[in-house]
């Protein structure tokens, strides 16, 4: 008895018509989420050019009238509207390189300790009081600085400077405990929790056999951080400094409340400062001309071009850093 199977085409129809589905839909969801995610992206782009042409269109008068001397000129004389920008930079660049001498190496000091040395318990203990202190808002560190830091920079600090380094033109004049010096240690003391954080995060990523094989070699533990571990997580490290030196460019209470708001250049660190977003901060409500308003406006143009600058500078230097930057030279 023979017995024959028909095929029937039509039972595989199904099939291929539900994956031909399939695959469109996946195609489409694709297509969808790719346009998507480039118009999130556009969108930051666009923010970005958008406050950069508000600031250039803005600050229109200030630009016609002063021209390139705006970023060389001390005078600063609302009155008779003769303004020049050099004072601000000056001390926006001065306070916040302080900060970094003082912070960087304080920054990655705690987080080797807390990555390499410190029992678990007291790493996660210690990194959570870190992570508050950079939640803390700047002015409560401007009050601290206030009450706390600039008395006793008037009284202990600065005479014990003066009396020690001042043959030294950055450590002359009379100590008024506001001055450029003060704001640069609120300022490390504020970005310190940025730089430990990221830097600790970088350390603890570092392979296990790769130090493993340091000290296998015989290498001691200082020299396994300063051979294996130092240079693995350099890129990390130089990325938290530069977005610390961000937050410092940018920051205004705190600084505004110890830095003595003085617009002069003065080769001394314990003289009085002023930076750009201190004198946004304080002067913007009493502009009463349109050329005052749009000076004020050119001086957050000059601070967002300087901080655009830093963030190209610190990606060059990361880019260095890679491996794909070290083939490409």
């Amino acid at each position: 008895m023979n017995v024959t199977l028909e095929k029937r085409p039509s039972a595989s129809l199904p099939h291929r018509d539900k994956s031909k589905y399939r695959t469109s839909s996946a195609g489409w969801g694709d297509r969808l989420f790719q346009n998507l995610t480039l118009l999130f992206a556009l969108s930051i782009l666009a923010i970005a050019m958008a406050i950069a042409w508000q600031l250039w269109k803005n600050s229109a008068l200030s630009r016609h009238a002063f021209g390139w001397t705006f970023l060389t000129k001390q005078i600063w004389d609302p009155v008779a509207e003769n303004f020049g920008a050099l004072p601000f930079v000056y001390g926006t660049l001065v306070s916040s390189a302080i900060a970094l001498l003082i912070a960087v190496p304080l920054g990655v000091g705690v987080a080797i300790f807390l990555s390499e040395l410190a029992p678990r318990k007291i790493s996660d203990a210690c990194s959570f009081l870190i992570e508050l202190l950079a939640a803390i808002p700047s002015v409560v560190y401007g009050l601290i600085g206030i009450f706390v830091l600039v008395p006793i920079m008037r009284v202990h600090i600065q005479p014990f400077l003066m009396k020690t380094l001042g043959f030294l033109p950055l450590f002359k004049g009379p100590a008024y405990g506001v001055s450029m010096l003060t704001a640069g240690i609120v300022l490390a003391i504020m970005i310190v929790p940025f730089i430990t954080t990221i830097s600790r995060e970088i350390f603890m990523s570092v392979p296990a056999p790769l130090k493993e094989a340091a000290m296998a070699l015989g290498a001691t533990h200082w020299e396994v951080v300063r051979l294996a571990v130092l240079p693995y997580a350099q890129s990390g490290i130089a990325g938290s400094v530069f977005l610390a030196l961000g937050r410092a460019l940018g920051e205004t209470m705190a600084v505004t409340m110890v830095i003595g708001n003085r617009p002069e250049v003065a080769a001394s660190l314990l003289a009085p400062g002023y930076t750009m977003a201190a004198v946004l901060a304080n002067e913007f409500t009493e502009a009463t001309s349109n050329l005052y308003v749009h000076t004020l406006v050119q001086i957050g143009l000059v601070l967002f071009a300087i901080t655009i600058l830093v963030n190209a500078a610190g990606r060059l230097i990361l880019y260095k850093m890679t491996p794909e930057g070290d083939a490409h030279q």
